[in-house]
């Protein structure tokens, strides 16, 4: 039985709703799905299925967006500076000749500490203070600045330590107070106890015989750098779609990965950060959103063994999912199938949230037909 589907969406937008019913159709009975939209700060779309309104799921990597936000709202301020050695702020990174990396440089994933040698228990992996403290005394991969590889469970930590060093408060403070609480967003960076009855728990990924097969044939040796990356190497190798669903994980909101949002918390921490929302003015100014969305490693991603880009925190999502996308649109997916970005050309700002934990992981395929709809109905208003 095809789910119903809920919620409204501007003039202009129909189109939208039929993309949403017809992903929604070809999905299993159970799918529960969100999907959010603004363009130039007002919400134009803001359809869901099988579930309520106000459901939360773990984002995971679309929590790097949120980190990223933190950190260009800090180099906005003057607080950090970009070509800074990440050692002015944090000494002890120097290690095993670290020294040389900047904070330009560690954002865009080009650090070499994707991990460590025996990988990380779940309690460090859950609190980015252990992850750094880890990571600072750790060689690296590769020399750093030479070569970049997704940083996919330790980013957020290596941020983290960064903020903390030069404010005094974590990336998950500052994200509360400038960020999340102005807008009323639902997006969690620590998952408070009144919230937790609305949280849906990550159901495990559902590959067809064929997507299994493509699965089994993927490099796994335990000590591949996608591995260390992941920490499947780990004494107790960590399943990545279970991480939400972990209680420690929720609380403490650890910035790569322990985000919990609706479509309607992604797309309007993007809304506010590229558009006036209400009264309240843009988050970043324009240069700002410039320098962040900027390519700063394009090319052979040494984790992922494909082509990649990022900006400064963010994915540069014109060339990673979104081609159709401005040149400089920022954002970031979770392995779940959640996806999130803003595209200052248009004012647009996307958000879109599943439960089921989408083959192969990153940006679900969906995205592809939703993203393209609404960025069509927004160029024709």
């Amino acid at each position: 039985m095809t789910q119903e589907i809920h919620g409204t969406v501007a003039d202009g937008f129909e189109n939208v709703r039929e993309e949403f019913a017809a992903c929604v159709a070809g999905e299993r009975p159970d799918y529960e799905g969100q999907l959010c939209a603004y363009v130039h700060g007002r919400k134009v779309v803001d359809l869901w299925a099988g579930t309520d309104a106000d459901a939360l799921y773990g984002v995971f990597s679309s929590t790097k967006g949120a980190a990223a936000l933190v950190v260009a709202l800090l180099v906005q301020d003057g607080t950090l500076e970009l070509d800074r050695k990440v050692t002015y702020y944090w000494p002890e990174f120097a290690a095993e000749g670290k020294g040389v990396l900047t904070l330009r440089e560690l954002l865009a994933h080009r650090a070499g500490v994707v991990g460590t040698d025996s990988g990380f228990t779940l309690a460090e992996l859950a609190d980015d203070r252990q992850l750094a403290e880890r990571l600072a005394d750790q060689r690296p991969f590769w020399r750093p600045g030479t070569a970049f590889g997704y940083h996919a469970l330790v980013s957020g930590a290596l941020s983290n330590e960064v903020v903390r060093r030069a404010t005094g408060r974590t990336l998950q403070e500052v994200y509360q107070e400038r960020i999340r609480a102005p807008y009323g967003l639902d997006f969690f960076l620590g998952l408070p106890a009144p919230q937790e009855p609305r949280f849906r728990t990550t159901q495990p990924m559902d590959p067809t015989p064929e997507e299994q097969a493509l699965l089994d044939a993927a490099p796994t040796g335990p000590h591949t750098l996608a591995s260390i990356a992941f920490n499947r190497h780990a004494a107790e190798p960590t399943d990545l779609a279970s991480l939400p669903n972990m209680p420690l994980v929720r609380a403490k909101g650890p910035a790569s990965v322990g985000g919990v949002a609706s479509a309607r918390g992604l797309a309007g921490m993007y809304a506010a950060a590229i558009s006036e929302v209400g009264e309240q003015a843009p988050l970043l100014k324009p240069d700002t959103v410039a320098e962040f969305g900027q390519f700063h490693s394009v090319g052979y991603d040494l984790v992922a063994r494909t082509h990649k880009s990022f900006g400064l925190g963010f994915q540069t999502t014109a060339d990673t999912w979104h081609p159709f996308l401005g040149a400089g649109a920022i954002g970031h997916s979770g392995a779940s199938g959640s996806q999130a970005f803003a595209d200052p050309w248009s004012g647009l700002a996307y958000g879109y949230t599943r439960r089921r934990f989408a083959f192969p992981g990153g940006a679900a395929p969906e995205n592809g037909r939703l993203a393209r709809a609404v960025h069509r109905a927004a160029l024709a208003r």
